[in-house]
């Protein structure tokens, strides 16, 4: 759609050339729900693609995935990790065509803040953490984990001026076993839940609830949980306010699917 009250497109060759944070400016990268509907709020974008951050670096502590990273190079990003298997099943996840996972950016996908972005729910569910460039200048910058950065349906903990750099996996999550759940009112509808749980080296079971909630919800467990553990777990971590009420889905059948996608995932790690 054209965003007809948007006058000028910045393209910044460094940080020094970010603009301070302001209500009618908002940060470009790949620009595919941004240009879906109406911005009539907006007079100023500022393409961060320009900046030309590598996409994906592996390091001794794990993996550095850049915030304008497209769906589609993370998707095929292959790798011995065993976690690695989670990445073209959460893309798949948003169902979206194969022209959208070539400019649509990860970190576009998590500061959008939508219950169903996918990305959210690989990168919480493989204790991701946001590099955040403060607007108030590099002395503030700070790291967030990303069920953290996810404060609410569109909202996330950024202030204005901020910018999500990166996103860092570490390589104990990447090196653990997985298994995921996607559910929908219909096989290619959107995500009404999305499950994830992982079993690390040491027999942490993490489990991350998403989609069907107003943000990520991340549980751990030193060891295995039984089934009845897990089952307390979820209720006291899940009011019944934080289930998403939406077309896509009511809060009860919400919180059934997911609690029973989470005892699928917990048999099948066992």
């Amino acid at each position: 759609m054209d965003l007809g009250t948007v006058g000028d497109i910045l393209l910044p060759g460094s940080r020094a050339d970010l603009p301070p944070g302001r209500a009618d400016t908002a940060v470009l990268a790949g620009g595919t729900w941004l240009f879906s509907e109406k911005q009539d709020h907006l007079a100023t974008l500022v393409d961060i693609t320009a900046l030309n951050w590598e996409p994906l670096t592996v390091n001794e502590t794990g993996l550095s995935i850049a915030a304008t990273c497209t769906i589609e190079t993370l998707a095929q990003f292959e790798s011995p990790w065993p976690a690695v298997a989670l990445f073209p099943r959460c893309a798949a996840a948003l169902l979206a065509s194969f022209k959208i996972w070539k400019t649509a950016t990860v970190g576009g996908n998590i500061a959008l803040a939508l219950p169903a972005g996918a990305m959210i729910s690989l990168t919480a569910a493989l204790d991701g953490v946001g590099q955040v460039w403060s607007g108030a200048g590099p002395e503030h910058d700070y790291r967030v984990a990303i069920d953290d950065l996810i404060t609410g349906p569109h909202t996330n903990a950024l202030r204005p001026g901020d910018v999500l750099r990166s996103i860092e996996i570490p390589r104990h999550a990447l090196e653990s076993r997985t298994a995921m759940r996607k559910l929908a009112l219909s096989p290619l509808g959107r995500s009404a839940a999305l499950v994830i749980g992982r079993v690390d080296a040491g027999g942490d079971f993490v489990l991350t609830i998403s989609a069907s909630t107003v943000r990520p919800f991340v549980l751990r467990f030193p060891t295995l949980p039984t089934s009845a553990e897990l089952d307390d777990a979820l209720a006291d971590a899940i009011g019944p306010e934080h289930w998403y009420d939406d077309p896509h889905g009511a809060p009860d059948w919400r919180r059934h699917i997911s609690c029973t996608a989470a005892q699928q995932i917990r048999e099948e790690l066992s």
